[in-house]
C-alpha cells in the first residue's frame, strides 16, 4: 500500500527484513485465499464491463486513462480534485 521497501518498513517497525517478508506472504496468501477473496471480493459482471459512462468514453481528457479499467471497487466512481490552493504542493509528487 504504501510502496516501501520491505527494508523501510523492517526499520519502521523494528524487525528484520526475513520477518517483514515471511508476514507479508502469510497476509498475501490469507487474502487469496479462498474464504477470504470469495466473500469480500466481487468483479463486476461481464455486461458491466461493456458499460461505460458516456461521460467517460466521449471525453479526450478521461478516456485514455480509464478505457481499460474494469470498475471501482464497490460499483462507484467519485470524483476528486484538491482545492486550488493545494495543487501546487501535490504537482509532480509521486
Amino acid at each position: 500500500v504504501t510502496g516501501l521497501p520491505i527494508r523501510h518498513v523492517g526499520e519502521r517497525f523494528q524487525r528484520s527484513n526475513d520477518t517483514i517478508s515471511r508476514y507479508f506472504r502469510k497476509m498475501v496468501t490469507i487474502f487469496a485465499s479462498e474464504p477470504f477473496y470469495s466473500k469480500h471480493v466481487s468483479l463486476p459482471f461481464t455486461s458491466s464491463t461493456t458499460t461505460v459512462h458516456p461521460k467517460i468514453m466521449w471525453s479526450h481528457r478521461f478516456w485514455p486513462y480509464f478505457k481499460d479499467a474494469i470498475g471501482a471497487i464497490d460499483g462507484s466512481h467519485i470524483p476528486a480534485s484538491l482545492p486550488l490552493h493545494d495543487r501546487a504542493t501535490y504537482r509532480n509528487r509521486k
